[in-house]
């Protein structure tokens, strides 16, 4: 059993970083010709190895470290932002039940039995290495850059929780792989009746949005704001330091479309295609992955497209749709999420039932808006 664990350790951390480097190139190529541009061309195929190579430029440059900084937290600041990344997707299963050095296991690094609350732990715990490393770089910017960031991913947090908590109403489970089994293609229309993307639709897009500012993503990237902070929080890191923040970051888009498609998307699951029904193997070990892996691409095409046509937001009004827009929604929906699932269970009349919660969710987010100090009115009074 530990050899089956060690072998999914090191192949998901492989699988990981070799995405990263590949995300990393389509995205710039992507970008390039959305703006009629090129793009990286030179270093191996299609410029495919482009990334590999400024990782490796990195690597070998000098790393300094200013005299007033707390040595030992600059040091661990990055390795604090990159871990919670890799240990999230530890819990996403990419594939159905197979056989490794004659064990049947589930192709996945772990199967918690709470593994929606260790995504919610981990992904909170991201802000822990953005904070320490603006704070121990005893520079004023990085300071205000990691503030900056703590106070973003604090306040789309609690959206991210509700969008989850969405999913786990629905499901009855807090594993995984049980969310995933619960949304195995059966027919045709699986993707319609069993997945939950739309069933708790308005927790879908919350998800997406939350996710996004979340992972530091454009045009939610406010802790990178060079032209107001100097480069954010990791000014004052050089060569692989500083490359580790961008690797972390990156791969936490990565995670998170994975955990999208796990919550949302069926996961692994999917149609079976001609002959590989027929082949055992194929059908068990690589369908499942091809469906997994085809979901996450489409996500991340999102998030590129994202990336290249929506400019930066004013921080004050991210802000104020965290707090004003997302978070009500959010505690509303799991309101009518919840409405819902008690009806099904109690044999009420379901429709009736949803449209009563929807109703009066409107009713009761129309008077809190009608509540709340508009941000101009805000601005002016702090001024």
């Amino acid at each position: 059993m530990l050899a089956d664990v060690v072998i999914k350790v090191v192949v998901a951390f492989v699988i990981l970083l070799v995405a990263v480097m590949l995300y990393i190139w389509a995205m710039r190529k992507v970008i390039a010709d959305m703006q009629n541009r090129i793009g990286p061309n030179r270093a191996g195929p299609y410029g495919v190895l482009q990334t590999l190579a400024d990782g490796i430029k990195l690597f070998f440059k000098e790393q300094s470290i200013p005299d007033s900084a707390d040595r030992p937290v600059f040091r661990l600041a990055p390795y604090l932002s990159i871990m919670p990344a890799f240990l999230m997707f530890c819990v996403v299963p990419i594939g159905g039940t197979v056989s490794i050095l004659g064990h049947q296991t589930f192709l996945q690094v772990v199967d918690l039995p709470v593994g929606a609350l260790f995504i919610l732990a981990m992904s909170g715990l991201g802000v822990y290495g953005v904070m320490l490393a603006g704070w121990s770089s005893g520079s004023k910017y990085p300071l205000l850059g990691s503030v900056r960031a703590s106070a973003q991913l604090l306040s789309y947090e609690a959206a991210f929780g509700l969008a989850v908590l969405g999913v786990l109403i629905q499901a009855g489970t807090l594993s995984t792989h049980d969310i995933f089994v619960q949304q195995q293609w059966t027919n045709a229309w699986s993707f319609v009746t069993h997945w939950y993307w739309l069933k708790t639709f308005i927790a879908f897009g919350i998800f997406l949005i939350a996710a996004t500012a979340e992972t530091n993503h454009p045009p939610f990237d406010l802790v990178e704001a060079e032209q107001e902070l100097v480069g954010g929080f990791n000014t004052e890191y050089t060569g692989i330091r500083f490359a580790i923040f961008f690797l972390a970051e990156f791969m936490n888009v990565i995670t998170m479309s994975a955990i999208a498609v796990t919550l949302f998307l069926g996961g692994p699951s999917g149609p079976s295609l001609g002959f590989l029904a027929t082949n055992n193997v194929l059908n068990v070990w690589f369908l499942p992955m091809i469906w997994f892996l085809a979901k996450v691409l489409a996500l991340l095409f999102v998030t590129v497209w994202v990336r290249a046509s929506l400019p930066r937001i004013r921080y004050d009004r991210l802000m104020s749709f965290g707090w004003k827009w997302l978070i009500e929604i959010a505690i509303l929906w799991v309101l009518v999420t919840a409405t819902v699932q008690v009806a099904n269970v109690e044999d009420w009349n379901a429709l009736a039932a949803s449209s009563i919660a929807v109703a009066a969710a409107l009713g009761a987010y129309g008077v809190l808006y009608a509540a709340m100090p508009k941000s101009d009115e805000l601005i002016e009074e702090f001024h």
